[in-house]
Parts: structure tokens; C-alpha cells; sequence
């Protein structure tokens, strides 16, 4: 695969475009959000996520909520890829995917033996380091990768 965006090639009469598409806003309109509200929304939303995680019934949305964390803290989107196939015939396939995720039996032994207490450690640090312009750089480091701290879940 190349290093650019979009890919064209043909195999056997196959033809396969696959895009990235990242509908993150500019990094000017996610620092100012970051500054207005990402940083107190943050630790809201992450107590709560975190909350959630030591309940039976809230642990599901604890962690969907910790998957969101990059959103929630600097508009950050996922990136998708798309993958368009048209056959020799000329029928055409249109797929859209994400990041490639451990099996759920691996992340949830992950998120049981590990992921709920360390991703409580990871996201205070985080926090903390969020609240200093010094300490900003590591923080919004350490969100983007909180979803795989919780639960081996690649954002």
C-alpha cells in the first residue's frame, strides 16, 4: 500500500480504490474547543465513564464512553477507511471499516485483569497534565490512546 490517501489498482480486471476519510475539524477550531470546553467536559465525562465502569449493568457504556474520550476532549474524529470494488462484471462494493480490533474474548480479559484500574491511573495523569500548557502536549497524547488503555480498542 502507498503512502498516499487514495490507491488504485487492478487485479485480474478488479479495480479497488480505498480512501481514508478523517472528518476531524482543523487543529485552530479543536484547540479552541479544547479551551472552552474539552477540558472541564473531559473530566466530567470521564468520571462518569469511569463510574460506569465499576457497575455490572454501566460497565457497556462506561466503555463506550471511554471509546469517545478523543471526541469528547478535542473533536478528535476516528478515521475511516473506505474500500470501493468493482468487478469485472461491473458490480461495485462500497465498505467502510475502522482500525482492525483484538478479538472481544482478548479485550475483555484485558479490560478485567488490567483495563479498569490502570485506565482510572492513565486518565487522571491525563487529566492533570491537561490542566498546564506544559503538560498539555502529554495529555491530549495520552487521550488518544485511553480507548486502547480500557480495553485494547484502536481509535
Amino acid at each position: 500500500m502507498s503512502d498516499s490517501p487514495t490507491e488504485n489498482r487492478a487485479d485480474a480486471g478488479v479495480d479497488v480504490t480505498v480512501e481514508q476519510r478523517d472528518a476531524t475539524p482543523s487543529i485552530v477550531v479543536r484547540a479552541a474547543y479544547f479551551l472552552l470546553i474539552g477540558w472541564w467536559a473531559s473530566g466530567i465525562w470521564l468520571s462518569v465513564a469511569w463510574f460506569l465502569n465499576l457497575t455490572i449493568i454501566g460497565m457497556p457504556l462506561g466503555i463506550k464512553m471511554i471509546n469517545r474520550v478523543p471526541k469528547i476532549v478535542s473533536l478528535k474524529d476516528q478515521k475511516i477507511t473506505m474500500t470501493i470494488t468493482r468487478t469485472e462484471a461491473g458490480d461495485v462494493t462500497v465498505t467502510e471499516s475502522t482500525s482492525e480490533q483484538y478479538s472481544l474474548v482478548v479485550r475483555g480479559v484485558y479490560f478485567l485483569l488490567v483495563g479498569w484500574w490502570f485506565s482510572g491511573v492513565w486518565m487522571s495523569i491525563a487529566w492533570l497534565a491537561s490542566i498546564s500548557i506544559v503538560g498539555l502536549p502529554v495529555a491530549v497524547w495520552m487521550y488518544d490512546r485511553l480507548p486502547f488503555v480500557v480495553s485494547l480498542y484502536k481509535y
